[in-house]
């Protein structure tokens, strides 16, 4: 794995089909491992080495044991003698495919591990007792810290299976990879993976045939030493390993590092290469000493295991030396809804806190998080029990964050005096936001004086599981969730300070913009704290957070909002990764329409890619307040479909009732398209649509207030080009524009489509379909239809198979432009297509680019060029195959035709005779040509003063493009002495 977007430790993965094997199975293919003869550059293997491995483990092994191509040579073996001859021939295809990749140097013999005397077995043992003590709390943690008994701990079992394969070998080579970047947001389980690694490790389950020896770093606590050696530090873990260091550094190899919480550290690595360090004895500073380890300058052939967030991994990518990445996605939709019917119990209660929560994607996507999962379970409970109603409990995601968060501080607050309490709550969320903007989440005692918190406020905080101490052996402290510290920022903005000029805490023009906007990298890590402060801004919200935290809020920066966040002429995402701009999820989140109008007043163009139910939600609330909007864009890979026909009870199971209301909001964004009047343009692209999601999309189209121009589909599956869509030509009256590229047209399509042109009340006037698939029947049917559609004046076909039937659209009456650009034309075309010219009298612009028409069908071309009544204004005859042999009938064409005003022979072999026949005709004739494209056309600066010449003759021409040609420095010399003897303003494109 290469990229910080894989999900998964298989990918890239070999002997994947391992997996099939039973438990039973697995234990047989390691019985006949053990009695695997060794052959020879192998190493025999013991039971002792293969009793506890997993698969992934095995796989491991084979490849550590048995180097190169013999892993595969002994694993096919040993399915045979199981007689599992698919595996067989699994094993024999994938070596066919990665022998290539093997190398001389795989086939050197594992070495075997450092031999330890008695006493020190001793030791390893002792210290592999200490850690099973150290991480086996992880196993039994049931309840949240503190008084909240209804907390119950859930592993994700997805992460669970992880661990045989971390190390699992990758293509191309079959190699383990030396970094593993455990990465998700924050709370979804990444240290907990880390210190399940080491539990197993301790207990010998996890990849012990490796003998590795293991050590746990907290991050932080490494970059913040001021001067250590890598042995000091593991010293430091194990005490009793400074008599062992020698041996355990002999055979780096058997080293496993994991360094948790790397987030913490990545703005301190030193991008210093003279600094770096390859001795484990020298002492370094914690920076020096990372960037050594992971730039793998210090024991390249150890193993680091890092967890990291999704925000961070840029600025650790180019410290890495060919990492793999596994991402922690935390609970999928059928877990989250597994814990709230495991938290509920009661079937009533359940479904309606799974009908409200999946209502709201925001609030719902969050839960993906364990402890998100039950303090919104916690938080609606308390409601139902109440009898209130959620959605008016709740008008955002982030009111759930202030029911809870409030709830805390009376714990201890409540008997505080008032002005306490303000003091308390204003110096958490200055260090809450003084955080996020620094990119820290870790603090001491010295942050907290600075934000004016003393020792019992920050005992208070951590009591009630506010904060929470990081692991380490100083008073280092963390928001108990990072959700919490991005709360507490946003409150910072929306709290009343009377002692304050402006009675409130002012956001800056560019603090907002770095809230709302993806700032060029993957993540915007300020996101979560842009949504709750938006969220805040709600009026129900706010008051709710009033009363709750007992304090005056402010909603100063509402104002501020307005005038900075406001969406410029254009929006989109910045790269494919985004689908929808960030601050539609923060309108979303406040809810207020007279707020959202004004900031997407000025938003005519969109471009939006759908892929999650939030997307669909926050689009379709957002874009009905594009008002002005006028060309929309969308890629859609979300499956929408209407599922209640086929299950009358929408919440016995996940799927139904999000698939339904992801169908509503559809139905709101598709709306769009007939309600503003303004919209012109509708892309679609890359998309999968389901007939149902078809359905709606054409009756919007169809409604009589749908003004829409222009329709294209780029890329999008076959039968989404069904009746119901191609019926919207014959009844939207607006239509002007169609456009299919990269879609498969099947002959049920096409006749939809013949149909509707022939249809007396179509007024489609451009029509493009390229690169389509189209039966050579359909072909022939379309230009026959096409004859009788009196308002169609475009045509453009290109990369479809048209060598017999480009005529056809050539004698068509009504049509003004042309374009057959890669169709298969030949010279035996060009006969029949230059009578068809001949006779046409609309026809202005003609393009044949990237047709094989050769000289001979170019010769062809010009006799009809030369003809007076010919009406050609543009001629495009791009990438045809052309020489200069076809230069003198074209410059023969130049010297009669009058009506030619633009003609493009780029990407022709003309060379300089070529040209400088058409140089010379331009410069005698009286030509009407205003533009001449010559790109890459293979000349050199021995034409150019034929070229200088014409252009200090010529009266007609305005542009002339020469680029991508090896003019040289004469011929750049020469066209600017034409240049500044000519009076008459050209341009000329080098």
């Amino acid at each position: 794995m290469s990229s910080a977007s894989s999900t998964s430790p298989f990918e890239n993965g070999v002997m994947l089909y391992m997996v099939y094997l039973s438990k039973e199975e697995l234990q047989t293919f390691k019985q006949l491992l053990v009695d695997e003869r060794p052959r020879p550059g192998s190493v025999q293997i013991t039971w002792d080495q293969v009793k506890t491995a997993r698969w992934g483990e095995v796989v491991h092994l084979l490849m550590e044991y048995f180097p190169g191509r013999l892993a595969w040579d002994v694993t096919h073996d040993i399915f045979a003698k199981m007689n599992q001859m698919e595996l067989c021939l699994r094993v024999q295809m994938e070596l066919n495919d990665i022998l290539p990749s093997l190398e001389l140097e795989d086939s050197n013999p594992r070495e075997m591990p450092v031999s330890l005397e008695e006493g020190e077995s001793d030791k390893i043992q002792e210290y592999k007792l200490y850690m099973m003590d150290e991480y086996s709390m992880i196993q039994s943690k049931t309840t949240w810290p503190g008084n909240h008994m209804d907390f119950f701990y859930q592993d994700i079992e997805r992460h669970e299976r992880f661990l045989p394969c971390i190390f699992l070998p990758k293509r191309p080579q079959g190699r383990q990879p030396k970094t593993v970047v455990l990465q998700g947001v924050s709370g979804v389980g990444k240290s907990s993976l880390a210190r399940k690694v080491m539990l197993e490790w301790a207990k010998n389950k996890f990849y012990s045939h490796k003998f590795w020896y293991a050590f746990y770093f907290n991050s932080r606590e490494v970059a913040q030493v001021d001067e250590q050696s890598l042995s000091e530090l593991i010293a430091h873990k194990w005490p009793r390993a400074q008599a062992l260091m020698s041996k355990i550094m002999s055979k780096p190899d058997q080293l496993l590092l994991l360094f948790d919480g790397f987030e913490e550290v990545t703005l301190t690595l030193t991008d210093r290469p003279a600094d770096l360090s390859e001795d484990w004895s020298q002492k370094l500073t914690g920076s020096v000493l990372l960037t050594s380890l992971l730039s793998k300058i210090m024991l390249p052939e150890a193993t680091l295991l890092i967890t990291l967030r999704f925000t961070s991994w840029r600025k650790l990518k180019p410290f890495l030396k060919h990492p793999s990445f596994i991402t922690l996605t935390g609970f999928s939709m059928v877990e989250k809804v597994k814990y709230f019917r495991t938290y509920f119990r009661n079937k009533r209660e359940a479904d309606e806190a799974l009908s409200f929560v999946m209502g709201n994607t925001i609030l719902f996507s969050m839960c993906q998080v364990p402890v998100i999962c039950w303090m919104v379970c916690s938080c609606l409970r308390q409601q139902m029990d109440k009898g209130v109603d959620l959605m008016q409990a709740y008008p955002n995601a982030t009111a759930v964050f202030v029911q809870y968060l409030s709830s805390l501080f009376p714990t201890k607050a409540g008997s505080l005096p008032s002005n306490t309490h303000q003091e308390q709550l204003r110096g958490l969320c200055y260090l809450a936001a003084e955080g996020m903007w620094n990119m820290r989440w870790v603090f001491d005692m010295k942050d907290f004086e600075q934000a004016k918190l003393d020792e019992t406020a920050v005992a208070t905080f951590l009591h009630v599981n506010i904060f929470r101490r990081v692991a380490g052996d100083k008073d280092y402290y963390a928001f108990a969730d990072l959700s919490f510290q991005e709360f507490f920022a946003a409150l910072l903005y929306v709290l009343c300070f009377p002692q304050r000029l402006r009675n409130f805490w002012v956001l800056d023009r560019v603090q907002i913009i770095r809230l709302i906007a993806y700032p060029g990298r993957k993540k915007n890590y300020l996101a979560q704290m842009g949504l709750f402060l938006f969220g805040l801004l709600n009026e129900k919200c706010s008051l709710a957070a009033e009363k709750s935290f007992r304090c005056k809020l402010s909603l100063g920066n509402k104002k501020k909002l307005l005038k900075v966040a406001a969406l410029p002429y254009e929006c989109g995402p910045p790269t494919l990764h985004h689908g929808i701009p960030q601050l539609f999820y923060c309108l979303h989140e406040i809810q207020e329409e007279a707020f959202v109008s004004q900031i997407l007043s000025d938003c005519q163009k969109a471009a939006l890619i759908i892929s999650r139910n939030k997307d669909m939600q926050a689009s379709a609330f957002c874009l009905k307040h594009c008002r002005h909007l006028r060309n929309l864009e969308l890629t859609i890979t979300l499956t929408i479909t209407q599922l209640y026909a086929l299950n009358p009870d929408p919440l016995q199971s996940t799927e139904p009732e999000s698939s339904n209301q992801c169908f509503l909001w559809w139905q709101d964004f598709c709306s769009v398209v007939r309600t503003h009047e303004n919209l012109e343009v509708l892309a679609v692209t890359n998309t999968v649509m389901e007939a149902d999601s078809v359905k709606v999309l054409s009756a919007a189209l169809r409604h009589p207030g749908c003004k829409l121009q222009k329709l294209i589909f780029r890329r999008v599956n076959t039968s989404m080009l069904n009746e119901d869509l191609l019926q919207v030509l014959m009844e939207n009256w607006y239509l002007r524009c169609l456009e299919i590229q990269g879609t498969e047209v099947r002959c049920e399509a096409m006749e939809f489509l013949c149909t509707a042109l022939k249809y007396p009340q179509c007024y489609l006037q451009c029509l493009r379909l390229e690169d389509c698939s189209v039966t050579p029947k359909s072909w022939a049917d379309l230009a026959r239809d096409l004859g009788s559609n009196r308002h169609l004046k475009t045509l453009m076909l290109r990369s479809s198979c048209l060598e017999t039937f480009g005529a056809y659209y050539l004698s068509l009456a009504q049509l003004e432009r042309l374009l057959l650009e890669n169709c298969g034309l030949t010279v035996l075309s060009c006969k029949s297509l230059m009578s068809s010219l001949m006779s046409n009298k609309m026809l202005t612009h003609l393009s044949l680019a990237e047709n094989a028409l050769k000289d001979e069908g170019a010769k062809k071309l010009c006799s009809a060029l030369q003809h007076p009544m010919c009406p050609l204004q543009r001629l495009v005859l791009r990438n045809c195959a052309l020489t200069s042999n076809c230069c003198q009938d074209m410059a023969s064409a130049l010297g009669k035709n009058k009506n030619l005003r633009s003609l493009d022979l780029g990407f022709n072999s003309l060379k300089d005779d070529g040209v400088t026949l058409l140089f010379e005709a331009l410069k005698k004739s009286e030509s009407g040509l205003q533009i001449l494209e010559l790109e890459k056309c293979l000349f050199t600066s021995l034409c150019c003063q034929a070229m200088a010449s014409m252009l200090l003759h010529n009266q007609s021409l305005r542009y002339l493009d020469v680029s991508k040609n090896d003019i040289g420095l004469r011929g750049i010399l020469l066209l600017r002495e034409a240049f500044q003897q000519h009076k008459r303003k050209k341009k000329v494109v080098l």
